[in-house]
């Protein structure tokens, strides 16, 4: 009788051990940093707005997010949702389209949009190593795209790939002005690119 009651208190001991390892572990999933998951977010129409600082250089995180469900690819029967983000990248303004599946890569694909009933434009675009990812990184090239999108509804992209088909994506880009000015405001869109002088700044240094 003694060893069984020394058994059941042992059982008890190593259920109570085992519960508090999992609580821990449950707290630690619990505390993960929000700069890294993105969860403190705002609405501004359909987009999602980030709202987190820096903590090591204290300054806002400018980034805005669209989700659309209208995505369509030649080898996927059923595409998942793509995103649009509007971003500040080592203080470059960048627009990175991102889907689920393989679009192409830099070599082997093209990018092309149109909002609403405005011209379309091919524009300059890198693909990423996962061949997931589409960006325009030239500054002009962000600086057209946004200040189409600002007055828009509906953005409209197509991406043609020589082995990965065609695959589009539609945008409803409600609360788009709002979106634009939180996710550039640690890069406006008018800014001299880091590193250059403006001709001003150049004959002032020179005199």
């Amino acid at each position: 009788m003694p060893a069984f009651v020394l058994r059941a208190d042992g059982i008890r001991r190593l259920a109570g051990i085992a519960g508090a390892i999992a609580l821990g572990a449950l707290a630690s999933a619990c505390a993960r940093d929000p700069i890294v998951t993105a969860t403190n977010t705002a609405a501004a129409g359909n987009w999602r707005v980030e709202r987190e600082v820096d903590r090591i250089t204290g300054a806002p995180m400018s980034s805005a997010r669209l989700e659309t469900r209208v995505v369509s690819n030649a080898a996927v029967v059923f595409p998942p949702p793509a995103d649009l983000q509007l971003s500040c990248f080592k203080d470059q303004p960048v627009v990175v389209f991102a889907f689920l599946f393989k679009i192409g890569s830099t070599r082997n694909a093209e990018l092309s949009y149109r909002f609403d009933d405005k011209p379309g434009h091919l524009a300059q675009v890198r693909f990423t190593d996962d061949y997931q990812r589409a960006i325009i990184e030239d500054r002009s090239e962000v600086a057209r795209f946004a200040d189409e999108m600002a007055t828009s509804n509906v953005l409209y992209v197509l991406i043609r790939s020589l082995n990965r088909g065609r695959t589009s994506a539609e945008f409803r880009l409600d609360g788009a002005p709002g979106a634009i000015g939180a996710a550039f405001a640690g890069c406006p869109l008018n800014a001299a690119p880091p590193g250059k002088r403006s001709e001003a700044q150049t004959r002032g240094g020179a005199g």
